[in-house]
């Protein structure tokens, strides 16, 4: 057995919240949290999105995302909407004060970036997002999956939405 400091969930854990020491001090000052940013930042990305799928990219349950959604529609920074075909399908989309809100913050967020791949250095910063991902996209083995379908829950890169450039 390993050690456990030298365990793979208890180092990504470590490194997790290092990584958010950067940044959780900042989310806060703007009057967000990790899991609101993390709702906007997926919203002004990819554009409006199913709750579901939203609940998938931003890796945030469903029972958990209802009320960071709610917190957010009180902010004016989401809307949501049931769908006019099927209502129990419920879309959410950024407001043009969340959008402003992510412009806002977004360029704070760049410069907590900037201080880490100073400290990390371009080359490994870029190495060790690309090691993430691979290990992201390891099939779930068959006994973790309890009942749950691994393909729905797995870590994807759904496509950006397309931006007009100005």
């Amino acid at each position: 057995m390993r050690k456990f400091d030298q365990s793979l969930p208890m180092a990504l854990l470590r490194a997790r919240e290092t990584a958010m020491s950067f940044f959780r001090p900042m989310l806060h000052g703007h009057g967000l949290t990790e899991q609101q940013w993390r709702v906007i930042r997926v919203l002004q990305e990819y554009g409006d999105l199913e709750f579901h799928e939203l609940s998938r990219i931003a890796c945030i349950q469903p029972p958990s995302l209802t009320g960071i959604l709610t917190r957010l529609e009180r902010s004016s920074l989401v809307r949501r909407s049931r769908s006019a075909v099927d209502q129990r399908r419920l879309h959410v989309m950024l407001t043009p004060a969340g959008k402003r809100r992510f412009a806002l913050v977004s360029r704070d967020a760049e410069q907590q970036y900037g201080l880490i791949e100073r400290q990390l250095g371009r080359a490994r910063l870029r190495a060790l997002m690309t090691g993430l991902y691979d290990l992201a996209q390891l099939p779930v083995p068959a006994a973790a999956r309890t009942g749950v379908d691994a393909t729905k829950t797995r870590l994807s890169r759904p496509r950006p939405r397309e931006r007009s450039r100005r």
